[in-house]
């Protein structure tokens, strides 16, 4: 049995790898805003938590895993999914409180739970694996959403950096930040419905629903999750699902 750990795992992208993860008989801690109702009929653990302020979440992540011990699992996994888009416009569109929380979701706290992790399970002596959600965006920059592409592009380049760590240590865990294509959650609602005089590419986003382009969160979570399992997993540290 494995202990996984999802955040954003309320809903979208999230909850479908909660809860696959949870059908396979790991044991699965659940973050986000809302509580994941499934986990929780599940006897699973379902916090509620704003990422928005990393710091209290994380602290109360590694004192949890203190107290779980390592007799009863074969890996460790955190998967950092949780992300916000910020209203389609330039960043000075945008209100200073949601252009903030777009990069604490998105990027401090990957990093802030990452380092939990790796600190409180540093000596259980388990295979341990980071799987970071990113996106295209974040290799490839487009207008009018600013503030999630620099939290993609960041955590990509953090993970490359923090594997280059964990090669240097006899039991270090292995990273990947993925791109997981084009899949039909809230965010994609929000960036069809925008106002196209502030996100010039809403024509496009437009298109990918009325081409049936958009994957559903279910599909994509159940790709992910055979990637999780590869025996290479970790050998690149920035990866596209649509690549492998």
């Amino acid at each position: 049995m494995k202990l996984c750990i999802v955040t954003g795992a309320s809903r979208g992208l999230g909850a479908a790898l909660a809860e696959q993860l949870m059908a396979r008989g790991d044991r699965v801690l659940g973050i986000a805003r809302r509580h994941n109702l499934a986990l929780a009929q599940g006897g699973q653990e379902s916090w509620t938590a704003d990422l928005a302020n990393p710091q209290p979440v994380a602290e109360r992540l590694q004192s949890w895993l203190h107290r779980q011990g390592p007799g009863a699992f074969s890996e460790l996994v955190l998967i950092n999914n949780a992300g916000v888009v910020t209203p389609p416009g330039p960043v000075q569109a945008v209100p200073l409180a949601q252009l903030s929380s777009a990069l604490r979701v998105g990027l401090e706290a990957t990093l802030l739970l990452s380092a939990a992790f790796l600190a409180a399970t540093e000596q259980w002596g388990r295979p341990r694996k980071i799987m970071n959600i990113s996106s295209g965006l974040g290799r490839r920059a487009m207008a009018a959403a600013a503030p999630y592409c620099a939290a993609k592009a960041g955590m990509d380049h953090l993970s490359r950096a923090m594997a280059m760590d964990e090669a240097l240590k006899p039991n270090g865990a292995r990273i990947v930040s993925i791109a997981p294509g084009i899949i039909d959650t809230d965010m994609q609602v929000q960036l069809r419905s925008a106002d196209p005089a502030a996100f010039p590419d809403q024509p496009r986003f437009a298109a990918f629903k009325a081409d049936g382009a958009l994957e559903t969160a279910e599909a994509v979570a159940a790709k992910l999750l055979r990637y999780l399992d590869r025996a290479d997993y970790g050998a690149d540290p920035v990866a596209d699902i649509r690549d492998v």
